[in-house]
């Protein structure tokens, strides 16, 4: 007799996880593309402006770690619906800016709303994906993420330019579609996969096989001990500041550099500001399954930390050449080729967390990924000030290739198969 082959629900699983990726970058992206308009509009410098980056960075540094531990204890299935409508209803609250101080607060209150959106999205798929395919996954979320990222500039730009649109407008259509998607979520998603009626004996059993979640494990004071004193885990930290310091650049004035060398049409700009996630969907998913096969040949340390080191690495030389070149042609798709190298790691980064984190996840990526925002808190504040002082345009990126170069040398102390918990 022919067993029955697997059942895919998992797949779907990561179907949601993909439209989540696209409309959270969505949300994100658009406001740097309209920050000209907005400034115009309200009266806004760009020190302000730049305030206003930082504190939805600040937000969702703040609480990415108890929206990350609210997924542990309460499950994905609830917290992502409450983080995908707060998020979505600020997206909208945005587009009924007045002033400087409203936009001040409403923004944190954004960041609020959005963190922990990624450590759930990472303890989902701890519980859904096989331990084999955990990298390819990551790389498909953020080739996703990206693909968003990299279009809305294009997108943004058609539809205040071409079709003469106001920004306000298109905030609140795009903060509209989130509600969409967590009214689905809620309905069909279920934390875990032996809960799920789709889901047959075969594909659970291939789901569990390796699986490491280890119900012994509490959230004591020794847990909070361990987590918080783990050198593993503060080099974790310390590498993925530099993700969230090059990002943050990417995601806001990025566009204004390019705006600088006065060489594009609105066109030619809005297509080189969406460059460097977009190309970055390739790496995405190269390092998704890059990590996997080294991991399956080579061992899990092998698999994750050279994917993790040589993608840094790689990253802070492109990116200097490009401070260093600083032409209107070479000089964005240096930027571009670095952003690219950086997240060629994601996979191996947060397939790391699911592998030292067990049965706590969302509370290890929380952490980890509170460090990220902590870096795009200090990077529009930093570039500010550089600007303000020296009016050259190519100096900020100085210090994205020595964050990039420090993370690389971080990789050589993770070692992603001592575990956090286990035994705690």
């Amino acid at each position: 007799m022919i067993s029955p082959k697997p059942t895919r629900v998992r797949h779907k699983v990561m179907g949601f996880m993909v439209v989540l990726a696209f409309i959270t970058y969505l949300d994100r992206v658009c406001i740097g593309i309209m920050a000209p308009h907005i400034m115009k509009d309200l009266g806004l410098t760009l020190r302000q402006m730049s305030y206003i980056f930082s504190a939805f960075a600040l937000a969702y540094a703040l609480f990415e770690i108890p929206t990350g531990h609210w997924g542990d204890l309460w499950g994905t299935r609830k917290v992502l619906t409450r983080i995908v409508l707060w998020w979505s209803s600020f997206t909208i609250f945005t587009s009924l800016a007045f002033g400087y101080g409203y936009l001040l607060v409403i923004r944190f209150l954004f960041g609020a709303g959005e963190a922990g959106a990624f450590p759930n999205k990472a303890l989902t798929f701890s519980k859904w994906i096989p331990i084999q395919e955990r990298g390819r996954a990551e790389g498909i979320f953020y080739a996703a993420a990206h693909f968003s990222g990299g279009v809305t500039p294009f997108l943004v730009t058609w539809l205040l330019v071409s079709l003469n649109i106001n920004w306000r407008l298109i905030l609140a259509v795009f903060g509209s579609v989130g509600f969409i998607w967590a009214f689905y979520w809620y309905r069909w998603f279920r934390d875990e996969p032996s809960e799920h009626p789709e889901v047959n004996e075969e594909e659970l059993s291939l789901i569990l096989k390796g699986r490491r979640l280890h119900p012994e494990a509490t959230t004591g004071r020794n847990f909070w001990k361990v987590l918080l004193t783990s050198p593993n885990m503060w080099a974790l930290c310390l590498m993925y500041i530099a993700n969230g310091y090059g990002f943050y650049f990417f995601i806001t004035w990025f566009p204004k550099y390019l705006d600088e060398f006065h060489f594009y049409s609105s066109t030619q700009l809005s297509i080189l500001a969406g460059l460097p996630l977009f190309i970055s969907i390739i790496p995405d998913l190269a390092g998704g399954m890059m990590t996997d096969w080294m991991t399956s040949r080579y061992g899990v340390r092998a698999g994750r930390v050279w994917i993790g080191f040589f993608g840094y690495l790689i990253g802070a030389v492109l990116v200097g050449l490009a401070a260093v070149i600083h032409t209107p042609i070479a000089s964005p798709i240096l930027i571009a080729l670095g952003c690219a190298s950086s997240m060629f790691t994601l996979g191996a980064t947060w397939a790391t967390c699911m592998e030292i984190g067990g049965k706590y996840t969302g509370t290890v990526c929380g952490v980890m990924n509170s460090a990220s925002p902590l870096g795009g808190f200090l990077s529009p504040i930093v570039l500010a000030g550089i600007i303000e002082h020296s009016g050259k345009w190519n100096l900020p990126l100085y210090p994205i290739a020595a964050i990039y170069l420090f993370a690389a040398f971080c990789w050589l102390k993770i070692d992603p198969t001592k575990e956090l918990f286990e035994g705690v």
